[in-house]
């Protein structure tokens, strides 16, 4: 496995650090894959890494996405052999921009709700929408801090919605200007 290591930019730092962070437990895989590979994760080993998804089920996501025409495989020579890379075609760009969009919407009609103050509303939406929040965490639709005062307002724990793995670390906090190497 050879590794690269590039410097991410303050425009990708969150989104790497959530890739790293998240455990995807639930559906849609094949979109969290196809947003990892969008964000320039390009290796098998590293889509693997970042989405803990396993070897056999991510082949096979892969090779899905493949036939669905939204990525390419390229095979490149190199000083060390032969590299193989995944590229997502400008089908796939689209359909992951259009997937965050419907999960930004469904965030924004969460937000609403808890503006309102409305307990019942806000409690039924999130058991409608409870399957996307590890995407949502994943792409970093939502606001943490809203999402955790959402809870506070219900007298419920993050966890009883979301696996504690897949909350972020000190999400919220203003950590602009760090940028950090990530190695792949």
């Amino acid at each position: 496995m050879e590794n690269i290591i590039f410097k991410v930019n303050s425009s990708k730092k969150n989104f790497i650090a959530r890739l790293k962070i998240g455990r995807v437990e639930q559906e849609p895989k094949e979109i969290i894959v196809l947003g990892a590979i969008k964000h320039g994760v390009k290796k098998f080993d590293g889509i693997q890494k970042i989405t803990q998804i396993k070897s056999e089920e991510l082949n096979l996501i892969l090779e899905q996405l493949e036939k669905n025409g939204f990525i390419e495989v390229e095979e490149k020579k190199g000083w060390l052999g032969i590299k193989i890379e995944i590229i997502v075609t400008h089908k796939g760009a689209n359909e992951v921009d259009v997937q965050i969009q419907k999960l930004q919407t469904k965030w924004n009609q969460m937000s609403l709700l808890y503006k309102t103050g409305d307990k019942e509303k806000m409690k039924q939406s999130m058991d409608e929408n409870k399957s996307f929040f590890p995407t949502m965490i994943f792409f970093g639709v939502m606001d943490m801090m809203m999402f955790s005062m959402m809870f506070s307002m219900m007298g419920m724990a993050m966890t009883d919605y979301v696996p504690g793995e897949n909350i972020p670390e000190g999400e919220g906090a203003d950590d602009d200007g760090i940028d950090f190497d990530v190695g792949f």
